[in-house]
């Protein structure tokens, strides 16, 4: 066996493992099975999220004869919606999957989309996330113009692509994440699989361009002028992928489409070029080729990223898709910085900081590498947590600021002895994540309609706060009260689970949770939680009594909207904290 071979079986037990641990606890001995499908979906979301292959996602399984569905994620501003399923073989070495298996699942999502179109959600129960998800898409099926198909599995496919589709001029793509194509995304220094662009078999052009004088410099660019068509339809198909990674989640959080960039496409397209500063790109690599009549053209871009004109290309997609405007004569001034491979990570992070000034990129845009997040990592690896009772034992809790963290500091350990005992003093339960870490701060911090968003959204939002307001001191104490929320989260998550309310488990757990710090004006005894790492017997009790009255509210929406929808919004939150408080016992809110 080759030494990529051993390593992705190493990498396909590790996820077997995490795919485990994460199903235990909302485990049933009728269900194990669809739940640790439901685990290993989940994980899959959070890497290709981490990954910057997806924006975000929401796990929902839903099962009946001919159709099956995973999860789903809707993008309203873009017009897009994602669906996912998945193949869960639950075999820790790789196990092949057909293409009769494959092209099977795609129909089963297919089948699915066309049911909720015709009004399937009609036949789903109301009290659940299938009739939440399934109305939430059966309400903007006309908006979309672009709908992904991803295929996740734990196997290795005999099928790599399928072709893209367009049905009454809504785009189909087939998206196959097999464990091979995973372990490469999630094991790349890259992160995320480059944008490849042949603008001669894709767009049937050429872009001319002008090269910088040849120089000693460790780069190449290029000014080119890209037509507003062919930028409009790169967009469509990928999306906010092509921002750059490290600063997407400011941008998403802070920029709207500008006004005046769509009022110059609409009312004076032609003065576009002048009008516009255009946008900053970098690449990887380009192809080009001699023109016709002199000069050179763009042929093909590999791992293309906009640094700088986000504004502008969501503008011109958004004004051919919702105002139906005419692009044709618009055109794109370009700058193209082209930098090798092993110098990417360090140069093109820097042109993303300096070339942005429309929307000012601070230090804590660059999520990963922030002062905070590396501070909190530090503090992870050295502070031990107190022994609980009736054991001797401490162990840490692993704050995983790059994903792979925790994998690869195991895999550090040279034989399986040592590798069993880094489990025991960071077990699998105690390590979290920068996404875990925002929904923590910002669930206590009394936002759980903004920790409803999702997890890149919630961590965006948590980004510009690290931005804007004053930070906190990033110490020991900061670090044992975070421990203590982190707690109190996982603690409220198995509450919740075993009320059984049959969906919604994430809304209500940050919902009670906000509503306990509302309520108790943060006076809840987070030293005490660090140092038991546990919950009093009242406190699980106040929060098994406030999710039952929180389960009521947030299923029970004004209007009849969408429970999903309802619970991003704040005035959800103050229906919640209305809930009077003669409804428990003094001594449950008190720790």
């Amino acid at each position: 066996m080759s030494n990529d071979d051993l390593e992705l079986a190493r990498f396909a037990e590790n996820l077997h493992q995490e795919v485990i641990i994460d199903a235990e606890g909302s485990q049933t001995e009728e269900d194990g099975g669809s739940f640790r499908e439901e685990a290993f979906t989940r994980l899959m979301i959070e890497y290709l999220t981490e990954a910057g292959e997806l924006e975000d996602g929401h796990v929902c399984y839903h099962s009946a004869r001919g159709i099956k569905v995973n999860g789903y994620n809707l993008q309203e501003e873009e017009g897009r919606l994602d669906l996912f399923i998945s193949i869960y073989t639950q075999n820790p070495s790789p196990a092949t999957v057909r293409k009769d298996a494959v092209e099977s699942a795609f129909k089963q999502l297919i089948n699915f989309l066309s049911k909720v179109y015709k009004g399937y959600h009609q036949s789903i129960e109301e009290a659940s996330l299938s009739f939440d998800m399934a109305q939430l898409i059966h309400s903007q099926r006309s908006q979309f113009s672009h709908v992904r198909l991803f295929l996740f599995t734990d196997g290795l496919t005999t099928l790599q692509t399928k072709k893209n589709q367009v049905k009454d001029g809504v785009n189909y793509s087939f998206n196959i994440w097999d464990l091979r194509r995973t372990y490469r995304c999630v094991t790349s220094g890259q992160k995320r699989e480059a944008i490849e662009i042949n603008f001669q078999t894709q767009h049937d052009s050429v872009v001319p361009c002008l090269a910088m004088p040849e120089s000693q410099a460790d780069y190449s660019a290029y000014v080119a002028i890209i037509p507003g068509e062919i930028l409009c339809k790169i967009y469509a198909e990928y999306g906010s992928r092509l921002l750059e990674r490290n600063v997407r989640s400011f941008l998403q959080a802070k920029g709207n489409v500008n006004k005046g960039i769509r009022q110059t496409i609409l009312k004076e397209p032609y003065r576009f070029l002048a009008y516009n500063n255009g946008i900053s790109a970098t690449a990887e690599a380009v192809k080009l080729v001699d023109l016709p009549n002199g000069g050179q053209g763009i042929a093909e871009i590999r791992d293309f990223q906009i640094v700088n004109g986000g504004q502008t290309t969501a503008s011109l997609y958004q004004a051919v898709r919702k105002d139906k405007a005419d692009i044709s004569g618009i055109y794109v001034q370009t700058k193209l910085t082209v930098v090798d491979r092993d110098r990417i990570d360090e140069i093109v992070p820097l042109i993303s900081r300096y070339a942005n000034n429309q929307n000012k990129v601070n230090e804590a845009d660059f999520s990963a590498n922030d002062p905070f997040h590396i501070r909190v990592e530090e503090l992870s690896r050295t502070i031990w947590a107190p022994a609980v009772e009736g054991t001797q034992r401490q162990t840490r809790w692993f704050y995983e600021r790059a994903r792979g963290q925790y994998a690869d500091a195991k895999n550090r350990e040279s034989t399986p002895a040592k590798q069993k005992a880094f489990m025991l003093t960071h077990p699998n339960a105690q390590k979290f994540t920068k996404t875990d870490l925002a929904k923590f701060e910002h669930t206590w911090g009394q936002l759980p309609h903004i920790v409803s968003l999702g997890a890149q959204k919630n961590f965006s939002k948590f980004t510009v706060g690290l931005a804007e307001k004053s930070r906190p001191e990033t110490d020991e104490t900061y670090f044992t009260h975070l421990i203590a929320k982190a707690i109190l989260f996982k603690s409220a998550e198995k509450i919740v689970q075993s009320e059984k309310f049959g969906g919604y488990r994430a809304n209500i757990v940050t919902y009670t949770l906000a509503y306990l710090s509302y309520k108790t004006q943060q006076d809840v005894d987070l030293n005490k939680i660090w140092k038991q790492q546990s919950l009093t017997p009242s406190l699980q009790q106040a929060i098994q009594m406030i999710s039952r009255e929180v389960h009521q509210v947030i299923t029970n929406p004004p209007d009849g909207r969408n429970v999903t929808e309802w619970c991003k919004k704040e005035s959800c939150w103050k229906a919640i904290q209305g809930i009077p408080t003669e409804i428990f016992e003094d001594s449950c809110l008190t720790t």
